[in-house]
């Protein structure tokens, strides 16, 4: 089966009732993970981004805690699926701010993390991949902003 365009979807959309709409959302939670956390965030949690991007900061703790730290392979293999995780969150929310607070939270962890990431140049790597896109996340903000986080930023990549 091929998927029609988002066009002709949209219009489809546009000619069913309140309670089709309802029952095709219920319909496509059922049907996979992703999309029932998607509607989630956007029912729940979207109207308070400021306590979505700390309960995210939360559950990443939580996971740098449980990494094996028996050598370079596990852990690598944790901070990936950490960080691929925390790209779905950016996702849902689509916000440059969310986006670059997730980031550096996360480059904050990697750096603090111990034994230290200095020994293993793929995650030396994946940390200077990150700091690349917080850096363009962060140009699209307000200049405000963009002098707070530019200092984070300037902190992250000095003393590692």
């Amino acid at each position: 089966m091929k998927a029609v365009a988002l066009k002709k979807l949209k219009e489809e959309l546009a000619h069913k009732s309140a309670n089709e709409l309802m029952e095709l959302c219920l319909h496509l939670s059922k049907f996979k993970k992703e999309n029932k956390e998607f509607l989630t965030y956007l029912m729940f949690e979207s109207h308070d981004e400021e306590a979505y991007i700390e309960s995210v900061k939360a559950q990443m703790d939580l996971l740098f805690v449980d990494i094996n730290t028996k050598n370079f392979f596990f852990i690598r293999k944790s901070a990936r699926k950490i960080l691929t995780l925390t790209k779905k969150y950016i996702r849902y929310s689509k916000k440059k701010e969310t986006e670059a607070e997730l980031l550096l939270h996360y480059c904050y962890k990697l750096k603090n993390f111990s034994p230290s990431i200095t020994n293993s140049s793929r995650l030396l790597n994946v940390y200077q991949t990150q700091l690349k896109m917080i850096k363009k996340a962060v140009g699209t903000l307000h200049e405000d902003l963009q002098y707070d986080y530019q200092i984070e930023i300037e902190n992250l990549e000095i003393h590692l």
